[in-house]
């Protein structure tokens, strides 16, 4: 039986708020929020994808320490404006 899109979205969403590292779980969790809930099966493939590299590489990434590949730029340069955008408790500023 194949999954529902909301089924994947709340999948998906458990895989963003528990993550490896707690920096990971915020930027995630906030941008998870916004985001998942109007995300379509593209979008989400890309993210689902994305959801298996690395804590260490998405948070570099993320914070601008390292490039990411070309596949994640745009989705990370969005998950890293997004969080430079809300409160460290991950609300919109």
């Amino acid at each position: 039986m194949a999954e529902t899109i909301e089924t994947r979205r709340k999948r998906l969403y458990m895989r963003s708020i528990r993550r490896g590292i707690k920096e990971m779980d915020v930027i995630l969790t906030s941008y998870a929020d916004a985001r998942l809930g109007v995300m379509e099966a593209p979008e989400l493939d890309l993210y689902e994808t994305m959801l298996e590299e690395s804590d260490h590489d998405l948070y570099q990434w993320v914070s601008g320490q390292a490039t990411p590949p070309a596949l994640f730029a745009p989705l990370i340069k969005e998950i890293a404006q997004h969080f430079s955008e809300t409160t460290p408790e991950g609300r919109p500023t």
